[in-house]
């Protein structure tokens, strides 16, 4: 199974504030449905929170330090690791790590595939994703898209493959 992690992001490496998303881009969101439909989806607890119910059409595998925290609509792990084992068990060929911060920290070492949007922009923010070695990265196709009446900002899609050791 591939683990694969999909991710918008500014030139300043924000992704978030105050667990929100600080951008709407149309596109992005049509290619993060397009990706994740029909696969599992891990995410932290306060990603979970944020968009407040299950994404339709996918598995959400939610990682929580907290033993007590329960969800019925979710599967509530509490290591990415245990996330992992049980998309696996879910015989997916491709699971995604959707946020947050420290969840994308963590997974970086046992990903093989970035999605990256990147944002042409800078906005301040509290959470921040970076390519912690980006000498491990291959990327393998970019597609660039100007601001326009649907997008307030320029973006381009990238994507990567981890390198083969």
């Amino acid at each position: 199974m591939l683990i694969s992690i999909i991710v918008a992001v500014t030139e300043n490496g924000v992704i978030g504030k105050d667990n929100q998303l600080l951008w709407r881009l149309p596109d992005d969101m049509k290619r993060f449905k397009q990706l994740t439909m029909g696969k599992p989806i891990i995410m932290g607890r306060k990603t979970y929170e944020s968009i407040g119910k299950p994404l339709p059409g996918r598995t959400s595998i939610v990682v929580t330090r907290n033993p007590e925290y329960k969800l019925d609509e979710a599967i509530v792990v509490n290591s990415l690791q245990e996330a992992i084992s049980k998309a696996r068990e879910l015989d997916a060929q491709e699971a995604y790590i959707i946020g947050g911060g420290e969840l994308y920290r963590q997974a970086q070492s046992v990903s093989d595939r970035l999605y990256i949007t990147e944002i042409h922009t800078f906005m301040p923010g509290d959470t921040y994703f970076e390519i912690k070695d980006p000498s491990q990265w291959i990327e393998t196709e970019r597609s660039v898209r100007e601001a326009d009446d649907r997008h307030k900002y320029a973006f381009a899609f990238v994507d990567y493959i981890k390198q083969k050791n």
